[in-house]
């Protein structure tokens, strides 16, 4: 078709479900007849909102659907920063905000919904805040530097993250919400306890049945005024209560909108405007808006196949989801609160462990008809399936949600039982994709069905008759578990003589960090030690963390968070000296970041002759054991927590491992170490300490897990002793602890078995490897300054060792040093210059 039959189809809207249409239109093919103009009002390309608050932890890049800010069709027009300020369904032009007029022959609304501010007196104030898009929260976490209060009004979804987000910022925290539960919409009575002592256990402090009546200050916020409550002291307030659709395009031209707001459209997603269609939160179908991802994902598909000419519609949606809120499991499918007649509910609740299960059957027993699961969401891919699937229920229904110690068991699902919800993927699409040497979308939007999409591909290529390739990479026939015996077996002590004896080929970057740490953990000594060193990622072999300007981070070792007023100054004239950026980070140190290469030797011995070592920050090792301030100071304590971390980090410093591991320790039950979101916590009682194992945090975090309780310490040490070298000597490689035990036959009974029970006999073993590490264990900044040959890796340049790297550039913000774009590679190691560029 020559150009000027081209037709134009503008979409107002770069959010999740606007980029999910583009992606759609793209693949489809509906860019071979129509040019695409896609107008974003955020000055960013659509990033996963659901994923929002990892935003403190990953930054934004790594949130993006379009990190280029591009798509890689010519054909499609992507504008950022821009508003669509209006548009005329007669004459089918769009009003940019920049004054552009773009005639369409198609118009998608992907406007998406805005945070309900409820108008109490006071919501305009200084402090006030919402959460909904990356510049609110650039915006908390500015106001977050200067506060040490916030609350967040709402305690739904969306109220919960952003509350979350406000604990990881360092806040006290508060949670309101007007319904006498959290997650009120989700989760019965039972389900929002269990779920309120979770949070509660996180030092989050929760008022339910509470509304809010003012916010309270004069030109800036002070706190909250509650009904018939005492008032809650805040400096920032986040209105989290609910979202309403954005619909202001489509009333000001004239279209049919729903009677509760959204514009109204048919089950092809077509306004009642021929030419306009919408989708995602700003859409109505049949008079209903839609709050999930989901919805709006298949609304888009929906929307593209209308153009096309195919024949999809749009009935409806699932509304099941699974997430972790603050590393809680949440998730609720199907008819969670048993409005079906004759329905009858099933429930498994464990106080202690912090989980309820419930189960909504048909009055006959053999129709899965819902359920709610908190605090062990694990069963979730198996159960939604089976209600939308009329799978039948087993004789005793009750052992879908029992643990396995208890008799708990699966079931098969069948082909058209669907996995994921978010892209309407089922057991039979993946089979097919595995089958055909293709893809789908499963797990890749929130990302709770990854499990169960391996576990149906590794299960079907096993069914016929092939062996799943478990390897560890192409040069070992062998998986990292089985890589780790075999070394120990053989005694080998060199990569050479294991690739030579066991592999082929001569390695990769997969195969020798994996065999560095795994020598690490069974032989001890520097990482950098003969031929080790050429095993090593950038971050070990530098024993820095490289970030993203080439330059190189510094973490000294602060046990526990304890540090002296002369170490403190140390630090301090150490990065005034060599001009670093300090932050101190939510392990409880202190991060110098800046350090040119060349510089680290000079820095560490600062560092090292005040009596510092280094803390593992760029290793998968152990990195810190948080604690606060226990019995020693607050009069909450029950136990020195402070004591306890200071010797548990002491003790497994430098413990290499599959991934790193992080530690905390509180003094008493109100959690202030947020221990239970680590690869292991301890938890003070008044008779001792209880021990929690697999919490994590990253993109998929996890809650810890109690093991054992009322521990005495010695108990205490050689359970952790255990469970570290099992998770050591068993985990595939960057496997945390929590999947880790996730992938366990029998999860973590398995895990209490061996370390508590001693079932496989292999405690004194695993201690005695433990005591070897301590034993063995030397300082890597202090051996590399004392060896010559190891200093000598520390140059940009080969031939001119006192040059820096010319790529390298700063800028100054908020009184620090921070990197400037840089104008050219980052540097990976010691490079030669040859005449005048590098």
């Amino acid at each position: 078709m020559s150009p000027h039959h081209r037709k134009t189809l503008v979409v107002a809207g770069h959010g999740m479900v606007g980029h999910r249409f583009v992606q759609a239109a793209i693949e489809r093919g509906l860019t071979e007849t129509y040019d695409l103009v896609v107008v974003g009002d955020e000055p960013r390309a659509a990033y996963d909102r659901v994923a929002l608050t990892s935003f403190f932890e990953v930054g934004a890049d790594e949130l993006s659907f379009l990190p280029a800010g591009v798509y890689d069709d010519p054909r499609v027009r992507l504008l950022t920063g821009t508003e669509v300020e209006g548009f005329d369904p007669e004459t089918r032009c769009v009003l940019l905000s920049g004054g552009e007029v773009v005639q369409y022959d198609e118009l998608v609304l992907a406007t998406g919904a805005a945070p309900f501010v409820p108008p109490i007196p006071g919501h305009d104030l200084d402090g006030c805040f919402v959460y909904r898009t990356i510049e609110d929260l650039e915006a908390i976490r500015s106001a977050a530097a200067t506060a040490k209060v916030g609350a967040v009004i709402g305690g739904g979804l969306l109220g919960l993250e952003a509350a979350n987000a406000l604990a990881q910022l360092g806040l006290e925290t508060h949670v309101v919400e007007m319904a006498p539960r959290l997650m009120a919409v989700q989760v019965d009575d039972a389900g929002g306890a269990v779920l309120t002592r979770h949070i509660e256990e996180l030092g989050l402090t929760v008022h339910t049945g509470s509304a809010t009546e003012r916010v309270l200050g004069e030109d800036r916020v002070t706190g909250l005024a509650l009904k018939d409550a005492d008032p809650v002291a805040a400096e920032i307030v986040v209105f989290s209560a609910g979202i309403r659709p954005r619909d202001r395009l489509a009333r000001d031209a004239g279209l049919d909108l729903a009677e509760r707001g959204g514009v109204l459209v048919d089950e092809r997603c077509r306004t009642s405007d021929e030419h306009v269609w919408a989708i995602g939160e700003c859409a109505a179908p049949g008079g209903r808006m839609y709050g999930l991802v989901a919805p709006g994902y298949a609304m888009a598909e929906v929307v593209v196949d209308a153009l096309l000419g195919g024949p999809g519609s749009f009935a409806g949606a699932d509304m099941s989801t699974k997430l972790k809120l603050m590393g809680v499991d949440v998730a609720f499918f199907g008819d969670a609160f048993a409005a079906t007649e004759g329905a009858l509910e099933l429930v498994f609740s464990d106080a202690v462990a912090g989980v309820y299960k419930k189960l909504v059957v048909s009055e006959d027993g053999t129709q899965l008809l819902g359920g709610i699961l908190v605090g062990d969401a694990s069963a979730y891919g198996v159960l939604r399936p089976m209600v939308a699937s009329g799978i039948v229920l087993p004789d005793n229904p009750e052992e879908l949600i029992l643990p396995a110690s208890r008799g708990g068991g699966g079931v098969e699902l069948p082909d058209e039982a669907q996995v994921c919800s978010c892209n309407d993927v089922t057991k039979g699409d993946i089979i097919a994709a595995a089958a055909a040497d293709e893809t789908t979308r499963a797990g890749s939007t929130c990302g709770s069905c990854k499990a169960q999409t391996k576990k149906i591909i590794e299960d079907w290529f096993e069914s016929q008759g092939k062996v799943v390739d478990r390897s560890i990479c192409e040069h070992f026939a062998l998986t990292r578990q089985e890589l780790f015996e075999v070394i120990a077996v053989h005694g080998h002590t060199r990569f050479d003589d294991i690739v030579e004896a066991h592999g082929t080929g001569r390695g990769c970057d997969i195969c020798k960090p994996a065999i560095a740490s795994i020598l690490a953990s069974q032989l001890g000594g520097h990482v950098l030690e003969g031929d080790r060193r050429t095993l090593q990622d950038t971050n070990d072999a530098y024993l820095a963390n490289i970030q993203r300007n080439g330059t190189y981070s510094v973490v000294p070792r602060i046990a526990g968070g304890e540090i002296t007023p002369d170490k403190l100054i140390v630090i301090g004239e150490v990065a005034r000296d060599f001009d670093l950026y300090t932050k101190i980070t939510g392990g409880q140190r202190i991060d110098l970041l800046g350090a040119r290469m060349e510089q680290l030797p000079a820095i560490w011995r600062r560092l090292v002759d005040a009596g510092f070592e280094s803390g593992h920050a760029y290793g998968k090792s152990l990195r810190t054991v948080k604690s606060c301030v226990g019995s020693t100071w607050c009069r909450y304590g029950v136990q020195d927590s402070t004591q306890l971390a200071i010797d548990l980090e002491l003790r497994y410093r430098g413990l290499r491992s599959p991934h790193k591991l992080k530690g905390g320790v509180s003094g008493c039950a109100r959690e202030c170490a947020e221990a239970r979101s680590k690869d292991f916590g301890v938890i003070a009682t008044e008779k001792g300490w209880n021990l929690y194992v697999a919490g994590n945090g990253g993109a998929n975090p996890a809650h810890a897990q109690l093991l054992a309780g009322d521990l005495d310490r010695e108990t205490l040490v050689r359970y952790l002793d255990r469970f570290l070298m099992y998770y050591i000597r068993t985990a595939d490689r960057l496997q945390r602890t929590a999947p880790w035990v996730d992938s366990l036959d029998g999860g973590l009974d398995r895990v209490r078995a061996v370390v508590v029970d001693d079932a496989l006999g292999l405690g004194s073993e695993l201690e005695v490897a433990m005591a070897r590490h301590v034993d063995t264990y030397v300082d890597e900044w202090s051996a590399t300054l004392e060896d010559p040959d190891k200093l000598a890796r520390f140059v940009s340049f080969v031939n001119a060792p006192d040059t820096p790297d010319p790529h390298i550039s700063f800028t100054t913000e908020r009184g620090q040093v921070q990197p400037a774009d840089s104008d050219g590679p980052v540097s990976l190691g010691a490079t030669i210059p040859v005449g005048a560029p590098q």
